[in-house]
């Protein structure tokens, strides 16, 4: 079989991932293409490429230099007015006019940049948080130390990391838990607590936060996965699962009450 430029030999894979990423992909092709990825690395490789990219290139959007175009539209308005209205004498309101208006245009396209530039940021991070989470359900990926005794998980992220993540049992609650590992995420090393569910598994995302406190957690669903994300006062929190939206805003809420 002939070799694709992106070094993937399964044909339509690379239009089929983009899809799949940008959530266009029917229910049953998702579930295809996602029981595939778990069994071929290449197909795989290039999905997390695709990530990358995307991560950078929201990461690499280049900062709005306000100033000097402000100075350039001010000192344009300011000159028309003044032919405009060159018959009567020119007063400070004829100054001001312009400048405000000026000032007012750069305000408005600054924050809109600003806001689209974290949306950008924001959904850059949740396909990273996604592909980890689906990256953990290939065999041999979910924990690197197996154990449901928190005084087991805890210790052992010593060393290994540069914080000491709270870690809470909850299997009087029906949420056990699993274990733990390492992962990369947001450009920094952090810590992934794993939860069961029934047959379902829970990953919790875990890394210190430069933010205080956002209130109640917020969600987005993505390729038939449920993600709810918040801070609290020293962490940041990613929640990523299967399992039904109702017991995942549950399981967050315990989460929330132990941190």
């Amino acid at each position: 079989m002939k070799k694709k430029d992106a070094d993937v030999t399964h044909p339509g894979i690379e239009a089929q991932v983009d899809a799949y990423l940008d959530g266009e992909l029917a229910a049953v092709d998702t579930r295809e293409l996602e029981a595939h990825l778990a069994q071929c690395a290449e197909c795989t490789r290039f999905r997390d490429e695709r990530l990358a990219l995307r991560a950078a290139i929201a990461a690499g959007i280049p900062k709005f230099q306000a100033p000097a175009a402000l100075r350039d539209r001010v000192r344009d308005a300011a000159a028309t007015g003044a032919r405009a209205r060159a018959p009567r004498p020119f007063g400070v309101r004829d100054v001001w006019r312009p400048l405000a208006l000026a000032a007012s245009l750069a305000a408005v396209a600054l924050g809109s940049w600003t806001l689209a530039r974290q949306r950008a940021a924001g959904e850059a991070l949740a396909d990273d948080v996604l592909a980890s989470h689906i990256r953990s359900l290939m065999p041999g990926h979910l924990t690197d130390v197996l154990s449901s005794d928190q005084h087991t998980v805890k210790p052992w992220f010593n060393g290994r990391l540069d914080f000491s993540p709270r870690v809470d049992d909850f299997a009087g609650r029906g949420y056990p838990l699993l274990g733990g590992r390492l992962d990369y995420v947001d450009g920094r090393t952090v810590a992934v607590l794993v939860y069961g569910r029934r047959q379902h598994v829970i990953n919790v995302f875990v890394w210190p936060s430069a933010r205080g406190p956002s209130g109640g957690p917020k969600t987005s669903d993505r390729q038939g996965y449920h993600l709810l994300h918040w801070t609290a006062a020293d962490y940041t929190y990613w929640v990523a699962s299967d399992l039904g939206e109702a017991e995942l805003q549950e399981f967050a809420q315990l989460l929330r009450q132990g941190d």
